[in-house]
């Protein structure tokens, strides 16, 4: 028997060839059945060899269709795990190529140098009262300094310009709102061509 088989089938009919034998002959029948599919590779008498002969046929057959079985399900497993591997490596896949696409827009849409229109809107949306000439030489300076700041007299390259701005805003001199009317009606059409905010007659608010 195979070293993994720890059991066999004795059939039914054993019976018409254990009832022609006298119960010593078929304790010996026994005996030897359990010796041989434990591979002690027994002896016998002649009697209980012609009694055995078909029962060890029987047992030869039994355990060609384990082995069968056995290798059949070995094979569909492996199929399956490769499936499965498949699929993961797919879905991984599918995964990392989404992240990338994901980041790099993200760090595209960061990173682009803006029209200095946009620039400009994108301030003043934030800080209205900030001077407009100002703005654009901000706007001007960067982008002749390869689009970087100075800091402590070396370049800082700009990876997010809106960040940036935002930090800037404080240190842009300031007019009057009342000097700005016109200005700020301009800078509001601008802002809503750029989707920052909802067009707005500043010109004519309080």
């Amino acid at each position: 028997m195979a070293k993994e088989k720890n059991g066999f089938v004795l059939y039914c009919d054993v019976i018409h060839t254990a009832e022609k034998l006298t119960d010593e002959q078929a304790g010996k029948l026994f005996k030897h059945i359990l010796r041989y599919v434990n591979d002690q590779n027994p002896e016998c008498d002649f009697v209980t060899e012609i009694a055995f002969e078909p029962i060890k046929q029987t047992l030869k057959r039994d355990l060609v269709k384990y082995e069968n079985k056995r290798a059949q399900n070995k094979e569909n497993a492996l199929k399956r795990w490769n499936a499965n591997a498949s699929e993961r490596i797919q879905t991984d896949a599918k995964d990392a190529v989404r992240v990338s696409v994901s980041d790099s827009v993200r760090v595209r849409d960061i990173n682009t140098i803006p029209s200095c229109e946009e620039f400009i809107a994108y301030a003043l949306s934030k800080e209205p009262t900030a001077d407009k000439n100002e703005l654009r030489l901000k706007y001007e300076s960067w982008k002749v300094n390869d689009w970087s700041t100075n800091v402590k007299g070396k370049n800082k390259k700009i990876l997010n310009w809106k960040s940036t701005i935002l930090n800037t805003l404080p240190y842009i001199r300031k007019i009057n709102p009342n000097d700005i009317s016109d200005d700020l009606q301009q800078t509001a059409n601008i802002l809503a061509k750029l989707n920052y905010i909802d067009t707005k007659d500043y010109k004519n608010a309080d």
